[in-house]
């Protein structure tokens, strides 16, 4: 049984083969994609929870595209009633290094942030940003080597928010605060914001002591304006989130953190620590 909060469910649907979607800032149900006809990774697939969709052609700036290394693509969105929209992508086991940059007009970059995820499989790389006032062009630049290609997709997205029931915690310039979830919590939800001043962070996933699997450094020129919320897959035990206000300290922060999928019970392949359960004999 998988509890979730109200943003998107997380799922790897393998028998999708395109993206769906409504008109330009309407609701999208799932980002499906199939894999490439000479092989590849399981199809990426996420799934809103809002409106029924309609389909889209192939063709679509919508459909799922390979990234070679050393290569970039664009998806540009012309109306301004987008204004969010949905960043997937994922890799076929391999790692994950990209630019992610978001253009308004000419040589404007209001938001840009560079990922590295270990494993681009286990940890699909998931996160919204915001674009209004648009036109607003989605640029992701594949800065590894040619030997290690990704899996993008990004897409409008409507009605998600910046609920949370995790409180909100302020992080000073050049401080950190660190986030540790228990083995059964899959997924992790995180929001970043400012009262209107530039963002400047840096998001790490850990797993056992100085074990990065995954970190974003962010830059936002209005943490308001386009407040970040990403989704961290923690599988496994002792994960920890750590995040870093890497601005000076005239340039606090406002963050929360919050499991966003939980499983019932813990895997029973993890390892249990310490020994208070029954039956245990320290003898």
């Amino acid at each position: 049984m998988k509890i979730t909060a109200p943003l998107f469910t997380l799922s790897l649907v393998a028998t999708a083969s395109a993206f769906q979607l409504q008109t330009p800032g309407a609701r999208f149900s799932q980002l499906n994609s199939a894999p490439p006809a000479t092989g590849g990774p399981e199809p990426i697939a996420r799934s809103a929870g809002l409106a029924t969709p309609g389909k889209v052609k192939a063709g679509d700036q919508t459909t799922p595209v390979v990234i070679q290394g050393e290569s970039l693509r664009t998806w540009s969105f012309t109306s301004a009633a987008v204004e969010r929209v949905q960043v997937i992508m994922k890799t076929e086991g391999r790692p994950l290094d990209t630019d992610l940059e978001l253009w308004q007009g000419p040589d404007n970059t209001p938001q840009k942030m560079r990922v590295y995820v270990e494993d681009g499989k286990m940890r699909t790389f998931n996160c919204i940003i915001e674009t209004p006032r648009g036109p607003n062009t989605v640029c992701i630049r594949n800065t590894a080597h040619m030997e290690f290609p990704l899996y993008a997709g990004v897409a409008p997205i409507d009605g998600v928010g910046l609920e949370s029931n995790a409180t909100p915690r302020t992080i000073q310039g050049g401080a950190l605060r660190t986030y540790p979830f228990e083995p059964n919590v899959d997924s992790v939800k995180v929001v970043l914001q400012t009262d209107g001043r530039p963002l400047n962070s840096r998001i790490e996933l850990l797993q056992g002591p100085n074990n990065i699997k995954q970190v974003m450094e962010l830059y936002t020129e209005d943490g308001m304006d386009r407040p970040f919320v990403t989704i961290l897959e923690t599988p496994g035990s002792g994960n920890v989130v750590r995040i870093v206000n890497t601005a000076t300290m005239e340039f606090p922060l406002v963050c929360q953190a919050e499991p966003f999928l939980i499983q019932d019970i813990a895997s029973s392949a993890e390892a249990v620590m310490g020994g208070s359960g029954p039956g245990f004999n320290p003898w």
